[in-house]
């Protein structure tokens, strides 16, 4: 059984469009390595340019591979060139009864 997960991305200054090319390529990586299952992710933009990633985990050991995984540890440094991670709690959306974000596409 997968494990949804969401992510949040702040983007550092300057770093937006960057931040969107990094993640538009995030999920069919982990796809391609046999890490996430084949859905897209929905990959979203909250009010304050903050990118919100859903996807899901093949399994809880995909997880666990992922973090020794040479080709994900490169890409984890790429997102922590152009971002810091947050919580969804963070987001004025998360205090909205049905909170709405921007597409990324």
């Amino acid at each position: 059984m997968g494990i949804f997960v969401i992510a949040v991305f702040k983007p550092k200054a300057g770093k937006d469009e960057a931040l969107k090319r990094i993640v538009l390529e995030h999920v069919p990586t982990l796809q391609s390595l046999g890490l996430a299952t084949a859905p897209p992710a929905h990959i979203m933009e909250s009010s304050n340019a903050t990118i919100v990633e859903v996807f899901e985990w093949v399994s809880a050991d995909a997880i666990e591979k992922a973090h020794s995984h040479p080709v994900v540890l490169e890409m984890w440094k790429k997102f922590e060139e152009v971002c810091e991670y947050g919580t969804i709690s963070e987001l004025d959306e998360s205090r909205m009864m049905f909170p709405g974000f921007k597409p990324v596409s």
